[in-house]
């Protein structure tokens, strides 16, 4: 019954995910401060369950080869760090002209690439999950790098940023859950055989798929009130994000298919589009400088992230994966 109901979840995503998205934004709309913050508390072991049961098919001497994946690791550092950059500064100048806040919000979505879920939306894609750890942690190690000269450029100005968070990040949801799934691996494969290993796989593809459903619920829940606050607002602010999330997926999408195989073009896809928004807003609130408003685009791109991700996931498993065209898929759907 369990493995039945963690199945239909993956089966399920995209619809899983919008329920949770609505769901969230409404529970937050009534939860306390101190619902919040057992919320706000519970994001860690979520991220755990999201990656774990991932984490158990990837043997950790594959994912630290990172020559293997110099192709797809370079060409997601050439589109996060070139890129999406330059596309947040065209369309803060667009969008947020007169808005410096939201302008620096639209920023830390650009500057900070690649998430937990980046890991479980590419599994769950069928795409090269090594690809995307090592193009994960590599990422994340240069943004810590390059994010205090981006910024200097970007904002007038200083602001404060604690590397040591985004080392802990790292830790918390790529580090640890690798080394654990790789001593689990070894124990299932040891207990039951290859065969046995291979039958878990949907189970644990399915828990993945859980904890996604629950960190959309508990994002949602938690910037509810700023993403309902002003309506138009939102509005406004989430045109920008729309356009740098779609041009990113494009251009991942077209780099993939000019220079890598289809699995790792998942994993190149995931690697740009998805960014660590957890980090981006605990760097906006850690700065006293920055004004509150910079967290509406971050908290309004969790409500584009998810259904993008699922939709991506979706296209490459059961149009790209079953052999047909849009128009095909659009048919069958109608």
């Amino acid at each position: 019954m369990i493995r039945g109901a963690l199945t239909g979840i993956k089966e399920n995503l995209i619809v899983v995910v919008v329920a949770s998205l609505a769901a969230g934004l409404a529970f937050g709309q009534v939860a306390d401060a101190g619902t919040k913050a057992l919320l706000r508390a519970a994001v860690v072991p979520i991220l755990f369950l999201m990656i774990y049961p991932m984490m158990i098919n990837i043997d950790l001497k594959e994912v630290l080869n990172v020559p293997e994946h110099a192709l797809p690791v370079g060409l997601s550092l050439l589109v996060n760090f070139g890129v999406v950059p330059l596309l947040a500064v065209v369309l803060a100048r667009a969008f947020f002209a007169g808005s410096a806040e939201y302008a620096l919000g639209l920023y830390f979505v650009a500057l900070i690439p690649t998430s937990g879920m980046t890991a479980a939306w590419t599994g769950l894609a069928d795409g090269d999950l090594e690809s995307a750890l090592v193009a994960m942690a590599v990422n994340l190690l240069v943004a810590v790098a390059v994010l205090p000269a981006y910024l200097s450029v970007l904002v007038p100005a200083s602001v404060g940023f604690d590397p040591t968070a985004l080392y802990r990040q790292l830790a918390q949801v790529v580090v640890v859950p690798m080394v654990a799934g790789n001593v689990t691996r070894r124990l299932l494969r040891r207990r039951y055989g290859a065969d046995g290993f291979e039958r878990l796989k949907p189970t644990l593809g399915g828990l993945s798929s859980l904890g996604v459903m629950l960190i959309v619920f508990v994002a949602m829940a938690m910037r509810s009130t700023q993403i309902l606050a002003d309506p138009l607002a939102s509005v406004s602010t989430v045109v920008p994000l729309v356009v740098l999330y779609a041009a990113v997926l494009v251009v991942g999408s077209v780099l993939g298919r000019l220079f890598l195989d289809p699995a790792r073009t998942v994993a190149l896809v995931y690697a740009t589009s998805m960014r660590n928004l957890s980090i981006a807003v605990a760097v906006v609130v850690a700065a006293p400088a920055i004004s509150a408003e910079a967290v509406l685009p971050i908290a309004l791109a969790y409500v584009i992230q998810p259904p993008l991700g699922a939709v991506y996931m979706h296209y490459r498993r059961d149009v790209v994966g079953e052999g047909l065209s849009l128009r095909e898929a659009a048919a069958d759907i109608v």
